[in-house]
């Protein structure tokens, strides 16, 4: 009976914590990186659908997170934020690391949610050829709307003006030099939906365009998850679907991209498409597991030194967490010019294990929480780096990043441009009941400092950890 009151406590908590400010805190600072604790509240056999301190680096979807800037030798980076430990407060929050003095600035609140602490609502980061930093607030579904907000001064958190207010979830802007911008993001259409809008100045946008709308016979919704990147002029776009929108069952791998800022839409190999994507088995389709009963998890978009896709991805066998759902396989989708090659990279717990994969030249490398952490079967665990020199057909464990941690670290993402030290970043967190959450980056040598909870000054050097 008591722990059915805690968790039912915890359920409310997750979703309808209100704020105690009287004013909003947008365009305030704060003195801490405190990351979001959140849960959806499924509860299983074995534990949370998932729970953490995921809600600092949440979703793979909103993306990218952090951007490093060489004209002022910074990465600036958004992530979801809170007020204290106990107050469940998400607060879309910026700050930087500055490379040259090796120090953090106090962190900055773009948008205060006030009443909401769900991380759906977290943020992604562009910025501009004159450097304007671009926050694009997620919304969620039609009851809470997104936000599109430009910095006042370019390289500068100091100031955010508000641009444009609408319903998007998950956004993935691109910026393209010469062509401006080009935004993928999601629609609560009765289900998830994938669209796409461009600007060539950030405040006059296009009508949204429809991606993909995939259904077998018999079905009357659909769903789709996407990851995205670019390269030079060629955008691209990963995705799975939702049989019948049913979020639980998403599965099978799809590829599609564009050379022409989203006039037409080819596969890998230059074969033409029509959008919306409508049928299951269309020639975007490049991994098939529907039949085999998998789940399908899409994690992050790469490219090859030739600029050929590289797609990063978790198959399970369900949606719950727990033994039974095993194995949780991290794998690899390449097109190396010519096919499409998938392999194995290794195994997980949890089908929420979020990492990115890095590619320089030859060195492919993926960084994730795919060792088991002091809450086995909860979303997360420890950091390990695994590397591939042959385009990915074999990977090798090299580098363990994290040990004998007191919580789960999650949600591993991939900086724009990452540049050393701040080259990996991520949150950490309890699975089972809300904590402290604490923000870390990492070097591409193993090297890991977490961001200061707490802040007296300005200015601030993030602690190197040391794990022994």
């Amino acid at each position: 009976m008591k722990k059915t009151i805690f968790l039912l406590t915890v359920f409310i908590m997750s979703f309808s914590v209100t704020t105690s400010h009287a004013q909003p805190l947008n365009n305030t600072t704060v003195d801490g990186y405190r990351a979001l604790w959140f849960t959806l509240g499924q509860e299983t056999e074995y534990g949370y659908k998932y729970s953490g301190g995921l809600g600092g680096t949440y979703t793979a979807k909103h993306n990218p997170i952090a951007i490093y800037a060489p004209e002022v030798n910074k990465t600036f980076f958004v992530y979801g934020g809170t007020t204290t430990e106990k107050e469940k407060h998400l607060l879309c929050m910026i700050g930087y690391y500055d490379h040259d003095s090796g120090m953090v600035c106090k962190p900055r609140v773009v948008f205060d949610k006030e009443k909401v602490n769900d991380p759906h609502d977290n943020a992604a980061l562009s910025i501009d050829k004159d450097g304007y930093l671009w926050v694009f607030v997620s919304g969620r579904a039609h009851t809470r709307k997104g936000f599109k907000y430009r910095s006042v001064k370019p390289y500068d958190i100091s100031g955010f003006e508000k641009i444009q207010t609408r319903n998007m979830t998950y956004p993935q802007p691109i910026y393209v030099d010469g062509k401006g911008f080009f935004h993928f993001f999601t629609q609560y259409t009765g289900h998830r939906q994938l669209y796409y809008e461009t600007s060539t100045d950030g405040y006059n946008w296009t009508e949204t365009r429809h991606l993909a709308d995939i259904k077998e016979p018999g079905e009357t919704k659909s769903g789709q998850y996407q990851v995205s990147a670019h390269f030079g002029e060629k955008i691209m776009t990963a995705f799975n679907r939702h049989p019948n929108g049913g979020v639980d069952k998403r599965t099978n791998l799809y590829f599609i991209q564009t050379t022409d800022f989203g006039k037409t839409w080819t596969t890998a190999d230059g074969r033409e498409v029509q959008i919306p994507i409508q049928n299951i088995d269309d020639p975007s389709l490049i991994f098939e597991c529907q039949s085999q009963g998998k789940n399908l998890y899409v994690k992050d978009l790469n490219y090859d030194k030739n600029g050929n896709p590289v797609i990063l991805y978790l198959t399970s066998n369900g949606h719950e967490p727990g033994p039974k759902n095993g194995p949780r396989e991290w794998r690899v989708s390449h097109w190396t010019g010519s096919e499409w090659r998938h392999h194995v990279v290794t195994t997980s717990t949890h089908n929420y294990d979020m990492g990115s994969i890095w590619i320089e030249g030859d060195l492919w490398r993926i960084i994730a929480p795919t060792d088991p952490g002091p809450y086995l079967w909860g979303a997360g665990g420890e950091v390990v780096s695994w590397e591939s020199r042959n385009a990915g057909k074999t990977w090798k464990r090299k580098i363990t990043y994290t040990m004998n941690s007191p919580r789960n670290h999650t949600y591993v993402r991939r900086p724009l441009n990452a540049k050393d030290p701040f080259y990996a970043f991520w949150t950490d967190g309890n699975v089972e009941r809300i904590s402290k959450c604490y923000l870390y980056f990492g070097d591409s040598r193993g090297n890991v400092y977490r961001l200061p909870y707490n802040m007296k000054t300005e200015f601030a050097v993030p602690e190197r950890i040391k794990y022994e």
